[in-house]
């Protein structure tokens, strides 16, 4: 067996990432040739991935990036909030929001493409992380939001770092007026729809199909009154409008005020500008959401352990 060194122990982990432990495990299997352990630790870190990919992750970061008249936000999810303290995490979340910003939020590309200063493209970065932290992590999502002229109004909820946090959100303002104050409120309105949650900019920009299956349920709900025809619709004309309040963007109230609807902002912004300001796109990401959480019963878990 060869003699393996701790020059050749930091060697080893300094090309790969790994643990102390893993490379010196690495190196013993393969007689200390270094090329022979990079492979062994890749085929050790695909295994542990592939053991873990099964496992929920909810958890991770939002990465927000942007650059003149364009931003992307990007979704990496781990399976513990821990993991998004580590800097390795965050450095990667951070890059592949810059990627994303470069592709178009395309997330097929985004995946396939080369991870800065390194031989791994993103997917096998993730993989590689998989393996060094110990948890499943995926790339969950990108998109991205450009203006011919005006700016993006972006804000991160509870970030650990720039451009990192929990809540991402980005608004496209078209518009030729005072940049600065279009900046300040590109940055109100992104913490508007942050805490607001809307489906649409406008009534016209949700699908029929959403409109109709609501309006549906209202009219059950109306009919349940048993009150005349011609009441029962302006019951339901009254709810839906009361629906459009709560989803759209422009019908609902300013949370900066909380009177005035933002159409109404909108439209004095545009005065006081001396410029037409129009809201184009906005995306909003919150970490986690629409994915099931696992709920785990600790003393089972603690049993499980003793008698394994």
């Amino acid at each position: 067996m060869s003699n393996i060194t701790a020059g050749l122990v930091k060697e080893l982990r300094e090309k790969t990432g790994a643990g102390m432990m893993d490379c010196k495990k690495a190196l013993s299997a393969t007689n200390g040739d270094m090329d022979s352990a990079v492979d062994w630790l890749r085929k050790k870190g695909l295994s542990a991935a592939e053991k873990k990919s099964g496992r929920v992750a909810a958890e991770g970061l939002i990465g927000l990036k942007s650059e003149g008249l364009e931003a992307a936000l990007v979704e990496i999810n781990t399976e513990t909030d821990f993991v998004a303290r580590n800097t390795e995490f965050q450095e990667t979340v951070a890059n592949v929001a810059s990627i994303s910003l470069s592709l178009d939020g395309d997330i097929n590309k985004v995946a396939k493409t080369n991870y800065p200063d390194s031989d791994r493209n993103i997917n096998e970065q993730i993989t590689h992380l998989i393996a060094t932290i110990g948890e499943n992590i995926t790339l969950r999502r990108c998109s991205t939001i450009k203006v011919n002229e005006g700016v993006i109004g972006e804000y991160i909820h509870s970030a650990i770092a720039p451009g990192l946090g929990r809540i991402g959100v980005l608004v496209g303002l078209e518009s030729s007026g005072n940049k600065d104050q279009l900046v300040e409120f590109g940055r109100q309105l992104a913490m508007h729809i942050a805490a607001s949650n809307p489906l649409a900019v406008s009534i016209d920009n949700l699908s029929q199909e959403k409109i109709q299956r609501e309006r549906q349920i209202l009219m059950d709900q109306a009919e349940q009154s048993g009150k005349p025809r011609d009441i029962i619709e302006k019951m339901v004309e009254g709810r839906l409008r009361k629906y459009y309040e709560e989803v759209v963007l422009l019908d609902q109230t300013w949370v900066i005020d909380g009177e005035t609807k933002v159409s109404k902002v909108l439209d004095n912004l545009s005065t006081d500008i001396g410029s037409n300001v129009i809201i184009t796109k906005f995306v909003r990401f919150a970490l986690g959401e629409g994915i099931e959480k696992e709920t785990t019963d600790f003393a089972s878990e603690v049993a499980q352990t003793l008698n394994s």
